[in-house]
């Protein structure tokens, strides 16, 4: 039986993450909907494009480069997250669960390039 992305780990957590960060950014004033809202959505979506890409490499090489992109996205997704926080768009909280998100999903792509280099 294939797997499917379904499958992964990974998927499920930037699921989890996609559906906080678009309940988060509801939240942000108006002024912001097409500035910092659009980046960081544009970034969150291209990570589970880069997942979705490695996922699907057949090369060894090629799943690492889509996982290198996905590390690149994801501190990008830090540094929206400390503006976002400064600029008082999001609370401490908020903060705090956004970190603690972007760590499950940075635990789960570890995993998975580990796995990888051992191949």
């Amino acid at each position: 039986m294939k797997k499917e992305v379904e499958d992964i780990r990974i998927y499920h957590v930037y699921i989890d993450f996609i559906s906080y960060i678009e309940m988060i950014t509801e939240k942000y004033p108006r002024s912001t909907k097409n500035g910092i809202v659009i980046s960081i959505k544009d970034n969150l979506y291209a990570g589970m494009k880069d997942i979705l890409l490695a996922y699907k490499a057949f090369d060894k090489k090629d799943k690492l480069m889509y996982l290198n992109d996905l590390d690149v996205t994801l501190k990008m997704l830090k540094v929206f997250a400390r503006i976002s926080y400064k600029k008082k768009y999001i609370s401490v909280k908020n903060y705090g669960a956004w970190s603690r998100k972007i760590n499950n999903v940075c635990m789960s792509l570890g995993g998975w390039i580990n796995s990888c280099l051992k191949q």
